[in-house]
């Protein structure tokens, strides 16, 4: 189990299993869950229960991410501390000063550093006051650079594959983003496995989608702790073991709403990645048809302001929002019809 290349393929399809005994009849998930995020390989059980993949294509981009990356962690010695406590921005500098990457930011107290064991081995004697080191067993430095081979090789790969726009918002580990685009969720999969895994933003966009529950899928426990720190208020159900299963449906009934997306073989949709106030962009407004990759405005919020493009393009339907509306995360902004169609 300590083996990732094994680790990684038992993960994911803990997760889809349960996920099949808890919704039997998977089309009931969509009316009952808000959206889905997954932890690092998690990301591609939740892509799979979103239908941006099919399961079979998440079981086997899984087994080659965890090959690639077994392979990846061989070239160099390296591996993971998980930084607990002490003052964030001392942590983060701390980290940087010994050329460490923050490779999992998962809330208040609670960083993953990486890199190499000498690295690591001068982070360790020179800690950040206060905070606590715990080395964790891994293979090696994931969600680093140190993992590029295996961005190479998985992105091969997932060129290949046939992905659907997501039927539930998928957050993104990489920014904290809710991604709609199928091919858009499985790129940002392939680059996080070089990229830090950004929890904390994931958590920020559950608080603004106004989530009530958190249900973990197994093996469950780590990101139901986290969120019992980092989102006050916020219910959680840690699910294990199949006696749970009832419970785990009742705490679904109790918290499941259905998300503002819904879905049409005649017309796509483009949502809003985040929390802020849209912005129509002039030309977007004034046209019938949008090229492929069309910027129809941005999401404007005290932190930054993000683009958002119709990527497939296609003659205008509707317009949902008003230039200047407030509008949350997966929130549909412009209905499209596409190009092609009669």
């Amino acid at each position: 189990m300590r083996d990732t290349q094994v680790a990684q393929p038992l993960l994911v399809a803990a997760g889809l299993v349960a996920a099949l005994e808890l919704f039997p009849h998977p089309a009931d998930a969509f009316d009952r869950v808000g959206a889905v995020a997954g932890h690092s390989v998690g990301e591609l059980a939740a892509a799979a229960g979103a239908r941006a993949v099919t399961a079979e294509q998440a079981m086997v981009l899984v087994r080659e991410r965890g090959r690639a990356m077994a392979a990846a962690a061989k070239v160099t010695p390296t591996g993971m501390t998980a930084v607990l406590g002490g003052d964030r921005e001392e942590v983060l500098a701390a980290i940087a000063k010994h050329g460490l990457v923050p490779a999992n930011d998962n809330g208040p107290g609670q960083v993953v550093a990486a890199g190499t064991m000498e690295q690591l081995a001068a982070f360790a004697d020179d800690a950040p006051a206060r905070a606590r080191l715990r080395p964790l067993s891994v293979a090696g430095a994931f969600h680093t650079h140190h993992m590029a081979p295996a961005v190479d090789h998985l992105g091969g790969l997932a060129a290949a594959v046939s992905t659907h726009d997501a039927r539930i918002p998928v957050i993104s580990n990489r920014d904290g983003r809710v991604v709609h685009e199928g091919k858009d969720v499985l790129r940002r999969i392939v680059s996080q496995i070089a990229n830090p895994v950004r929890w904390d933003l994931c958590m920020e966009t559950m608080l603004d989608l106004g989530v009530t529950g958190v249900l973990e899928m197994p093996p469950a426990g780590t990101l139901t702790g986290i969120a019992k720190r980092a989102m006050k208020g916020v219910e959680t159900f840690a699910l294990n073991t199949p006696d749970q299963l009832d419970d785990a449906r009742d705490f679904v009934r109790k918290h499941g709403e259905r998300s503002l997306m819904t879905t049409s073989p005649t017309w796509r949709m483009v949502v809003s990645p985040a929390k802020g106030t849209f912005e129509r962009d002039e030309e977007a407004g004034a046209s019938e048809l949008l090229a492929p990759d069309a910027t129809i405005g941005s999401i404007v919020s005290l932190r930054d302001r993000t683009p958002v493009k119709a990527l497939h393009g296609g003659h205008v339907v509707e317009w949902l929002v008003e230039d200047g509306d407030l509008v949350s995360p997966g929130q549909p902004l412009l209905r499209l019809h596409p190009a092609g169609a009669a």
